[in-house]
């Protein structure tokens, strides 16, 4: 099957140009070209399409019936790799830093923190993405990796950077009506509320079968954003990851129940080039995560000492 052949761009811009003015000598202004340029490749296109795209009105031109139809593909492909350009344009950015984790790590813990980043380093443009299939680590696309596992790619810098777990938590409010009482009345003056997939997650579901097994079930969840928004309505008692909770337990929002266990979850890896990275706001990015995260690790431990004392979290 034959194809028509494609004009050239410079055919098709000026001639896109020609039909928004309806003059070619504006058109030749907006494109740093003569008139006559403009005539001549507008000739040209019309020997390559084969019919007439303008016809002289005065002193301008206004399109023929083909032109119209020419004029919104053009005008159409025109935007597409404008907005193509603009997006490749982001990437050009010497500040742009892009870090790929999973949700519950950017949701609730860097998120709530990008403020103290952009502080530390006021030239950085984050690009916060949760491709959890992004395994490998190219210099031109991904610059962090925050896993559940090294990545084991050649020429890497990685290191343990968070190790979260799982804990019992309550509103202020109910956390207050609960303090007063021993874990084991805590199902006859409060519900349960839970993700589906603690009841059968090898790390979770003994705690169910046995701490949790006597509450009464007010709703189960799918999405650990919609069981935290529980929590904090004061629905019930739940089993949140502490890194997803973080921000709720740092303002007091939420409290770490007492004499409930705490079980470990997810050790989460970060990654990035070993060496000199693409930028060195990459390098400056990456060191302040691994501070940040090991100041959380250490403020968590001073805060489960004080807990265990019968002291509440600030």
């Amino acid at each position: 099957m034959n194809r028509q052949r494609i004009p050239s761009l410079k055919l098709l811009m000026g001639f896109e140009a020609a039909a928004r003015h309806g003059n070619f000598s504006r058109a030749a202004d907006e494109l740093h070209v003569s008139q006559s340029a403009i005539s001549h490749q507008v000739q040209q296109l019309e020997e390559e399409v084969g019919q007439p795209l303008f016809r002289r009105v005065g002193r301008g031109v206004e399109l023929t019936v083909a032109g119209e139809v020419l004029q919104r593909t053009v005008q159409r492909s025109i935007d597409t790799l404008r907005s193509g350009l603009g997006r490749i344009s982001t990437y050009l950015d010497p500040g742009l830093v892009v870090i790929a984790a999973p949700a519950e790590v950017l949701h609730g813990w860097l998120s709530p923190r990008v403020d103290d980043l952009l502080a530390q380093v006021p030239s950085l443009c984050p690009m916060l993405s949760t491709d959890e299939s992004a395994r490998f680590i190219d210099e031109t696309d991904i610059d962090i990796v925050i896993g559940d596992r090294p990545l084991q790619q050649a020429g890497l810098l990685e290191m343990p950077l968070l190790r979260d777990e799982w804990v019992i938590v309550a509103s202020e409010a109910l956390a207050e009506q609960l303090s007063g009482s021993p874990p084991e009345k805590h199902a006859e003056m409060t519900s349960l509320i839970c993700l589906e997939e603690s009841f059968t997650r090898d790390a979770t579901a003994s705690l169910f079968r046995n701490q949790l097994a006597a509450f009464h079930k007010h709703a189960i969840y799918d999405d650990e954003r919609l069981l935290l928004d529980a929590a904090l309505r004061g629905r019930g008692v739940a089993c949140v990851s502490r890194l997803v909770a973080d921000e709720c337990l740092r303002q007091g929002r939420l409290r770490i129940l007492a004499g409930y266990p705490k079980i470990a979850g997810h050790t989460w890896w970060i990654s990035r080039v070993a060496g000199a990275t693409r930028s060195p706001v990459v390098t400056q990015v990456f060191d302040w995560l691994v501070a940040t995260a090991e100041r959380m690790s250490n403020m968590n431990d001073v805060n489960d000492t004080s807990d265990a004392h019968g002291s509440h979290s600030p």
